[in-house]
């Protein structure tokens, strides 16, 4: 097929007109030749499309990182100074508040007694587990260096709506029936 198609080129080719300034190729309207030069010209035009949509810079979500290499290959990565509070305390917190969620919730269905203080207990490690998770979230997808102050805006936001949902549980805890008691009645209806 590709030598077939190399052949009619060739034949093509042949038959170019020459204008004052410029020499084109005229293939017949039916021709093979013909369709290719179609093809090809949808595909390139079809690829700058997408070209000129990748590297639009009107569309960036994040800005450009640095364009600088600091430092060299055999440079060693940097290392945080060590703090336990970060470290293993922290990834121990985190374990222990999720292990602790597991009973939390079984625990007013299983005994079928609406007590406050483990009503209490499960909106308090809701809170303290979302708080973490989210705050895992922040320090993964934004970096400190690159973007520091949206790092600081979405701190700031994970914060308040923290204190918006600590507030909210405690409202309804205690001006409305609780956690407990609205999940068997949502589940009940």
């Amino acid at each position: 097929m590709y030598a077939q198609v190399r052949t009619a080129f060739k034949i093509e080719a042949a038959n170019l007109t020459s204008t004052s300034k410029y020499t084109t190729l005229t293939p017949h309207k039916g021709s093979i030749t013909s369709r290719i030069v179609r093809i090809r010209a949808a595909a390139s035009r079809k690829a700058i499309k997408a070209a000129a949509f990748q590297t639009s810079s009107k569309r960036d979500i994040l800005p450009a990182g640095p364009q600088v290499i600091e430092g060299t290959a055999n440079d060693p990565a940097p290392v945080p100074t060590p703090s336990p509070t970060h470290g293993s305390y922290h990834w121990t917190f985190e374990r222990l508040m999720a292990i602790s969620l597991v009973p939390l919730t079984i625990a007013p269905f299983a005994a079928g007694s609406l007590n406050p203080i483990v009503d209490a207990a499960l909106a308090g490690a809701i809170v303290l587990h979302s708080h973490v998770g989210f705050q895992s979230v922040i320090i993964d997808y934004i970096p400190a260096k690159r973007l520091p102050r949206t790092r600081a805006l979405f701190w700031w936001g994970l914060r308040a709506a923290t204190l918006m949902v600590a507030i909210g549980f405690y409202e309804f805890e205690t001006n409305d029936v609780g956690l407990t008691e609205a999940i068997k009645r949502v589940w009940t209806a």
